[in-house]
């Protein structure tokens, strides 16, 4: 049997492997149904740092909920902009509104998990729903999340938004978010998947009730981690408590990154804690390498061709499910090669004691929380 025919049925595994995941995961993983018990208050809770040109978008989208009480807390976390005076204007006009200045940040925590920290402890609602300054909320997000976690009993209900995409660097990166999700995590994090790793989370949209997160420590408990939905899942797992991933497009829409330096940057920040391990990364790297830019090399064996139409039509599901834009289901193979290089590069920043940077912060590559500012204050 000829090497090439070998390595390319290896080739068309790897694309099947993925394409069976999903199909599964595309079944399970639905939108939150449910209506949230007589006396929930959910408290929107939003991290702000330099945010002017998303945060009043962000206010307006969570005022018009609807089905379920709210309250909208944002903490404005050092802010140079109009961030602050922005949400001001806000408060003063609708008292479901609250802006909290973030005090200075300890050593040992990162930014946003301290910011969270503190709204989560200003907050006065049943339910704390964390969005990030970027996401706009459904009018039925919030009722829909909260009914979702008191019926099906989860102290955790999350899950990634539709991602809006305008740039070709956007595009070869943002989509690989859903596209792990779904084809590579049994169960696509649904809460009948119990064990602790096989969790997920998206921090841009998550719903915690609050006595689950008191009980597992809240953020405080993840203070020198950056990822903070998928560390909290874990752990709320790990002590008991179920946790949920829904289908998040119908909910929130979100453009995390502007470009790909900012994406990139984004991306490598979060990888430390997730794909780019010593031990995990070369396996990520044979199965998503393997399944979608081995079999371009292959060509024109047929099964590397299978492999490929295979590797396409996943996407393509993946993509029109989520309802990322279709035009970015060419650009796969590329998407793969960038998101190696990411985790890849994370990795290596690892082993040389780089630390991860983000808003003006740096932190340190050990998982020690903050370091730095550039202007070398913590």
């Amino acid at each position: 049997m000829p090497l090439e025919f070998t390595w390319a049925w290896v080739a068309l595994w790897l694309a099947t492997f993925p394409a069976c995941m999903a199909v599964a995961n595309l079944v399970l993983v639905r939108p939150p149904r449910g209506t949230p018990p007589a006396g929930t208050l959910v408290s929107v809770l939003v991290p702000a740092r330099n945010e002017e040109a998303n945060i009043a978008s962000c206010l307006r989208h969570a005022l018009a909920s609807r089905g379920v009480a709210v309250e909208v807390v944002v903490m404005d976390d050092g802010s140079t902009d109009r961030t602050a005076a922005i949400v001001d204007e806000f408060a003063a006009a609708d008292p479901r509104v609250r802006l909290v200045a973030c005090p200075p940040l300890p050593p040992g925590w990162t930014g946003k998990v301290h910011a969270c920290a503190r709204l989560a402890e200003a907050a006065t609602g049943t339910h704390l729903l964390f969005i990030d300054a970027d996401v706009r909320l459904e009018p039925d997000a919030a009722a829909l999340m909260a009914g979702h976690a008191a019926e099906t009993g989860s102290a955790m209900v999350t899950g990634v938004p539709r991602q809006e995409i305008g740039s070709l660097g956007e595009a070869v990166t943002v989509p690989m978010i859903n596209f792990l999700l779904l084809c590579y995590l049994p169960g696509g994090g649904r809460a009948f998947t119990r064990r602790a790793d096989m969790a997920a989370g998206c921090g841009q949209l998550m719903l915690v009730e609050r006595q689950a997160y008191e009980a597992t420590g809240g953020h405080a408990a993840i203070r020198h981690l950056l990822h903070d939905a998928l560390q909290l899942a874990r752990r709320m797992r790990a002590q008991g408590f179920a946790t949920e991933v829904v289908e998040g497009a119908p909910l929130a829409t979100c453009r995390m990154y502007s470009g790909f330096a900012e994406s990139w940057a984004g991306f490598v920040k979060n990888a430390r804690e997730g794909m780019a391990t010593p031990i995990g990364l070369p396996i990520w790297t044979a199965l998503l390498a393997g399944a979608f830019l081995w079999p371009l090399a292959l060509l024109p064996n047929p099964w590397a061709v299978l492999a490929i139409a295979i590797g396409f039509a996943l996407r393509t599901a993946v993509t029109m499910r989520v309802r990322e834009p279709i035009w970015t289901i060419p650009l796969h193979p590329l998407a793969v090669a960038v998101a190696l290089a990411i985790q890849w590069t994370a990795l290596v920043r690892g082993w040389m004691g780089k630390p991860a940077g983000w808003k003006g912060r740096a932190y340190d590559a050990r998982g020690k929380g903050a370091a730095y500012q550039p202007d070398g204050t913590a």
